[in-house]
């Protein structure tokens, strides 16, 4: 008898014991379940977060690239001149002329709306000849791909005329006097081959050129007008003059990528929340169609035929 109450007696304390260690097993499950479920909720969430900047990222740069034409354009300027002389006493039977490209991978390097300034950059030696020379014309006319006349000089593209008109240029003064003293001081840079006596001029072609839509430049002839010129170099050189919503992203792009992200951000972000939003909203409607009709299936096999 005492041996039976010393059993039970010494199993009493185990009851409660087994009981805790129960429902601390349940708790941490329930624990990891809540941290798991955490876990992959803002792992979701943090996926669609990165999704969904990349896919901004992706409209803004696809929109910049597409909306905003080349800022500028550089090109060498190579002259010829024709050579198959009636007379015998000269060699060159025309002023220099270049046939320039306006072209870049096949495709039109000017965009159509948008107002260019295109340059012509000279590099002449400081020579007797081209003292003596004086003013000197230059022509520049753009033509279309079928070779049809687009502009010519000082006019846009809007402004067609059959005539050509020109720009003039010449080098600028020197004096004896000057040109003495200049070649004293940088003989030894003259004699080394550091630097040459030359002199570098801009001349302005067009201040506001505006390509045609219905027929875009794809040459440019540039001409100029004397025989006896002498050239070391040239250079085509095409800005673009912003405004609008083209300089705000040309001058500010940080800002503008931050600003058109952010937009597209946004956007989508809302986008997705209103989508998700319906989805939640449809689903208890789905519900209890598919409960009516669960209870509509046991009415009619219940009912006897």
């Amino acid at each position: 008898m005492d041996q039976a109450n010393h059993v039970q007696s010494g199993d009493e304390p185990f009851v409660p014991s087994s009981a805790l260690m129960t429902s601390l097993n349940d708790a941490t499950v329930m624990a990891m379940a809540r941290v798991r479920q955490r876990v992959v909720q803002g792992a979701a969430v943090l996926s669609v977060l990165v999704l969904l900047l990349w896919i901004s990222a992706f409209l803004y740069g696809s929109f910049y690239y597409s909306y905003m034409p080349l800022a500028a354009y550089s090109t060498p300027v190579h002259y010829y001149y024709r050579t198959d002389c009636e007379s015998p006493k000269s060699f060159m039977c025309s002023h220099p002329v270049a046939n320039v490209s306006l072209m870049r991978n096949n495709k039109p390097v000017l965009t159509f709306g948008q107002a260019y300034q295109i340059t012509l950059q000279l590099d002449m030696p400081d020579s007797e000849t081209n003292r003596e020379l004086g003013m000197f014309m230059i022509r520049t006319t753009c033509y279309s791909r079928d070779g049809g006349q687009v502009a010519a000089s000082a006019r846009s593209a809007r402004q067609l005329s059959a005539a050509s008109s020109s720009r003039f240029s010449m080098l600028r003064y020197q004096s004896n006097l000057l040109r003495t003293i200049s070649t004293l001081l940088f003989f030894p840079v003259f004699i080394s081959g550091a630097t040459e006596q030359k002199q570098v001029l801009g001349v302005e072609l067009f201040s506001d050129y505006t390509d045609d839509p219905y027929s875009p430049s794809a040459t440019a002839v540039i001409e100029i007008l004397s025989s006896k010129v002498q050239i070391y170099s040239s250079q085509l050189y095409i800005h673009a003059y912003f405004t609008g919503v083209r300089y705000l992203l040309f001058n500010f792009p940080i800002l503008s990528a931050v600003m058109g992200m952010s937009s597209n951000f946004i956007f989508l972000s809302v986008l997705l929340v209103f989508s998700y939003m319906r989805l939640l909203l449809g689903r208890p409607k789905q519900t209890q169609m598919n409960a009516a009709a669960r209870l509509g299936n046991g009415d009619n096999r219940n009912t006897p035929s």
